[in-house]
């Protein structure tokens, strides 16, 4: 019989890596909290037309990549590609306009139908948060406040950089839009097959086309300083003044598109060249027509979302987590002295201590888990120390040891 594998771009995270991994996510947990940004779980799926009008019909991800199936009821559902359209129908459905503006917060997994490569995965995993009900540029510059400092409290920010665009309002994207399709039809021959498609259908796509036959084009092509209206402007130089007076370094991308159709305004990226071709670590933008697409009001919102796995490496390259530690690991001798250490270590773990028992093996091979354990302490409890009340407390450190009343190790361990 063969050993059943993992399926093709999914991942078992284990040791140091799954310490990563949460490491991220303790983080993104503390940071949201600094921010009042208030928790929220959604569904890993949920009907495909929330994705496939929210998201827009001619992008990659609901053309490509969305994992849909049809269920026993007939009813075509889609396992999540994003968060967003997610929590927009949640807003919609819940009644969450009551608390707008909604600064929300999620993490979990995703799902997409890609070319797996180095952190780029077909489950993934990542980090949200959005603003709902917020047309202000003020909320713009919060998220980007808060993802910059997500990056330095986890240890990473050097080495990656704030790249910032806008999108303009409706009218300045659609006169964008235009002049676009104008100039890519002239070199429509040259283009990559992609593209071509692409062209009429979601042209801003063609600028973020990783196809070294489009590279020349795109780099002359129309920008979108030349149709943002008096609006637009004042609304990205508002968002430019506040991450300048917050402190948040940043750096114009002009060429800077977002995959989705739903972006409109600020677009945005915090990018690295240490991971690879997967330069993106965290990116967002906002979004003002999403909810209209859904059936909801005029809702403006922004949101950003991270790859988990990605900052999971650059973490462990940066050295920032190893695998905890003991605090102290027990050295029972004997059964009796087994089913008493077994109550000792719950007291100890109660009270806050990391707590390594070997299960099985002599007094070298537990002594010898004891050292790997990185235990600063060794607690050996044999037929004498039971009788007495007592335990062998062994420096592993220095190789001091004394005898102390169990009552007393709490205290000895802790200080």
């Amino acid at each position: 019989m063969n050993t059943p594998q993992a399926i093709r771009g999914t991942q078992d995270i284990f040791g140091a890596e799954a310490e990563a991994f949460a490491r991220v996510v303790e983080t993104f947990e503390t940071v949201r909290k600094l921010y009042r940004f208030r928790r929220a779980e959604m569904p890993v799926f949920e009907k495909t037309a929330v994705f496939s009008r929210s998201l827009g019909e001619t992008t990659d991800v609901v053309s490509k990549e969305m994992y849909s199936f049809e269920d026993r009821g007939g009813e075509s559902l889609t396992l999540r590609p994003e968060f967003t359209a997610g929590l927009a129908r949640a807003f919609l459905t819940n009644g969450w306009q009551q608390h707008a503006p909604l600064k929300i917060a999620t993490h979990g997994p995703l799902f997409r139908y890609e070319r797996p490569q180095k952190g780029r995965y077909r489950q993934f995993h990542q980090l949200d948060a959005e603003i709902i009900g917020a047309g202000e540029p003020q909320a713009d510059v919060e998220l980007l406040v808060m993802a910059d400092q997500l990056l330095k409290e986890l240890g990473i920010a050097d080495g990656v950089t704030l790249q910032l665009n806008t999108l303009g309002d409706a009218p300045s994207r659609e006169a964008w839009r235009q002049a676009l399709v104008a100039y890519f039809r002239d070199h429509r021959a040259a283009l990559s097959e992609d593209s071509q498609e692409r062209l009429e259908r979601n042209p801003l796509r063609i600028l973020d086309s990783k196809d070294p036959r489009d590279k020349p084009f795109t780099a002359e092509a129309p920008r979108i300083d030349d149709y943002l209206s008096g609006e637009a402007q004042d609304f990205f130089a508002k968002v430019c003044a506040g991450l300048d007076a917050a402190g948040v370094a940043w750096t114009r991308a002009p060429a800077l598109v977002r995959g989705l159709d739903y972006y409109r305004h600020t677009a945005f990226e915090f990018v690295t060249d240490r991971l690879g071709a997967q330069g993106t670590v965290l990116g967002g933008g906002r979004y003002d027509g999403l909810i209209e697409t859904l059936g909801g009001q005029h809702t403006p919102a922004v949101g950003w979302a991270a790859g988990i796995e990605r900052l999971a490496m650059l973490v462990a390259d940066a050295g920032e987590v190893a695998e905890p530690r003991a605090d102290v690991a027990i050295v029972p001798l004997g059964e009796a002295a087994e089913a008493a250490c077994l109550g000792l270590a719950a007291t100890l773990r109660r009270g806050g201590l990391a707590v390594d028992m070997g299960f099985r093996g002599n007094m070298k091979k537990r002594m010898s888990r004891a050292n790997e354990s990185g235990a600063r302490f060794a607690l050996i409890v044999g037929e004498e120390e039971l009788a007495a009340g007592e335990a062998m407390v062994k420096d592993l450190a220095s190789g001091e040891q004394e005898r102390l009343p169990l009552h007393a190790i709490p205290a000895r361990i802790g200080a």
